[in-house]
């Protein structure tokens, strides 16, 4: 299934593969990889527990991305180990890591979706015309249930950072 005009890149009308995830449903499973002392992976069950923010970017090589990423790293400092917090591309995990080093990057790790887009695929963020993932952000409650979702309608915009850290408190 594809969603035509779900999105919007530079006023331009993108296609999403995937279905909408909604609050309300479980997480759909996925597989994302980083690197920490080698390659691993990250899966749903390795999110659940804790209430998760998992921020959806398409390149933290761009400005809206680099900022998206440094405001929730600030935003979820005082929180610490109480919740998940994950950044997601589809950069490289070596890219990824350069990134969090040089920006200080340590409060929301980031993992790569580059293998076989399950994350993009399963949550219905990969831009067809493109090949990288919208700009979106979800929140799952310790059982892997989403309670936010947003799907950024203009990808080079901001999300609402507000609503999404206030789901978050309220997942815990």
């Amino acid at each position: 299934m594809s969603r035509s005009g779900a999105v919007t890149f530079k006023g331009n009308p993108m296609t999403l593969a995937g279905e909408a995830v909604a609050a309300g449903q479980g997480a759909p499973d996925f597989t994302l990889h980083f690197f920490k002392d080698g390659m691993q992976s990250l899966s749903l069950a390795d999110l659940k527990g804790k209430p998760t923010l998992l921020s959806v970017v398409p390149s933290l090589d761009t400005g809206v991305c680099a900022t998206q990423t440094k405001k929730f790293n600030e935003q979820l400092g005082g929180m610490g180990d109480a919740v998940n917090a994950v950044t997601v591309s589809l950069d490289l995990p070596f890219a990824q890591n350069r990134f969090c080093g040089a920006e200080g990057i340590e409060s929301i790790r980031t993992a790569s979706d580059y293998q076989d887009r399950s994350f993009g695929n399963a949550f219905g963020t990969l831009i067809e015309e493109l090949k990288i993932l919208c700009r979106a952000v979800f929140v799952l409650d310790a059982d892997g249930k989403v309670t936010y979702a947003e799907y950024v309608p203009e990808v080079t915009s901001e999300p609402d950072y507000d609503a999404a850290l206030a789901a978050l408190k309220s997942a815990g």
